[in-house]
């Protein structure tokens, strides 16, 4: 840890961000948990999380790992926003999943105030999170960046880096999202196509995971199904959002994403059906109750 980098706020909780603020404090750093749940504040706490009123003077740096564009616009520029509370050059480090137009105007934003923007979403789900070994897409300009080295090597295994020019990380964020929400939505359907042929889900996996078809998404989140166990470790929600940010830069490159369209679908009409809060493996129970089919049922 440099010493000009002790004092972190995380802003947002979740499964991610809750990853991050741990990898920070085993690594000695001080941080300050934000979240409007505030058991996930009393939690982070309990794991050696700072307790008390922020004292946003002395803060190094904010990283923001919250659901979308709006709460992080909000976040850093709304009535109650940081930007105004922070000193000059203390790093704003962004690791929502945005749009690279979005990334561009919050650099922007930032610069005037004299604040160090950091374009770094992530990627590696809520376990890599945990043991403080996420893949960052970053990009951004060099003293953000050289600032935000402390972190980076506390929380991830992985860096790319792709230069100055921020929103260039986003844009690859939304290359990895298009793949990942099409990979789900694709085990989902070959997980409950299976099923109709009488091949049962614990023998899917064990033979696919080992096969052509497999992907990093199916032995992640087929065991979700096989064992009824739909609490969220990414849910359902998050995918019309990602997918939705994937299709707005494609329509605007005039790039046609027919899959990734009709992947949208299927986490849109999961989200409809009361299951937007569930992991996102629950986008299976879609095409099981379109086929007339059970899944399987925790014994």
């Amino acid at each position: 840890m440099k010493e000009n980098m002790k004092n972190i706020s995380v802003i947002g909780l979740g499964s991610m961000g809750y990853g991050i603020a741990q990898s920070l404090i085993r690594y000695g750093f001080m941080v300050y948990g934000q979240d409007k749940n505030l058991l996930q504040q009393k939690k982070i706490v309990e794991e050696g999380g700072q307790v008390g009123e922020i004292s946003y003077g002395n803060l190094d740096a904010v990283i923001i790992v919250v659901l979308n564009e709006a709460q992080t616009r909000e976040i850093i520029f709304g009535s109650d926003g940081i930007a105004a509370k922070l000193n000059k050059n203390t790093l704003v480090m962004v690791c929502t999943t945005v749009s690279p137009n979005f990334a561009k105007e919050m650099a922007t934003l930032c610069e005037n105030k004299k604040l160090l923007y950091l374009d770094a979403p992530i990627s590696g789900g809520s376990k890599k999170s945990s043991e403080g070994k996420l893949s960052y897409m970053i990009s951004g300009n060099k003293n953000a960046l050289d600032k935000a080295r402390p972190i980076l090597e506390a929380t991830s295994e992985t860096v790319f880096e792709f230069g100055e020019v921020v929103g260039a990380g986003s844009a690859m964020k939304a290359v990895n999202q298009m793949l990942a929400g099409v990979h789900i939505a694709a085990m989902a359907e070959a997980i409950t196509f299976g099923i109709t042929q009488g091949i049962e889900p614990k023998r899917f996996l064990e033979v696919i995971s080992k096969c052509a078809g497999s992907s990093w998404m199916l032995e992640n989140r087929a065991p979700h199904i096989i064992d009824d166990d739909y609490s969220p470790k990414s849910s359902i929600n998050i995918w019309p959002k990602d997918l939705g940010i994937v299709l707005d830069i494609a329509k605007n490159s005039n790039f046609s994403a027919p899959i990734t369209s009709a992947a949208l679908q299927q986490f849109i009409a999961a989200s409809g059906s009361g299951l937007g809060h569930e992991d996102d493996a629950a986008v299976a129970k879609v095409y099981a109750r379109n086929a007339g089919i059970e899944l399987p049922k925790h014994k």
